[in-house]
């Protein structure tokens, strides 16, 4: 089996900050284009950063500047660095990857069970 976990989640005041970590575990031979998307209520679940096959990063316009995905030091983590967030980054924010897993023949898409991230005063 394989399982991505994310953590990190919270409610923060607007101007505040917060770090999202992923982890994938199991029994997983590679996994790539490693990413966050969320989704707010009412709104379509949407990219927010993301390594590409290419190791290229995308980011959506709207964090531009604000939010830093990285890779983590331990096999198969990503992390979301969130600074200067504001209201409309409330979501519940997923964690996802494309693994192949050990003894498969391809990779399959992932996702975590999703953190929220609660931006108010």
């Amino acid at each position: 089996q394989v399982q991505l976990v994310e953590s990190g989640g919270g409610l923060v005041q607007p101007g505040g900050s917060l770090t999202l970590s992923c982890v994938a575990s199991g029994s997983i031979f590679s996994a790539r284009r490693m990413a966050w998307y969320r989704q707010a209520p009412g709104n379509q679940r949407e990219l927010v950063a993301g390594f590409a096959v290419s190791g290229r990063i995308n980011y959506a316009d709207s964090v531009k500047g604000r939010f830093t995905i990285s890779r983590g030091s331990a096999q198969n983590t990503v992390n979301l660095q969130m600074n200067s967030l504001k209201p409309e980054d409330t979501a519940v924010y997923y964690c996802n990857a494309d693994v192949w897993r050990t003894g498969a023949g391809d990779y399959q898409p992932y996702w975590g069970q999703g953190t929220q991230v609660t931006v108010s005063s």
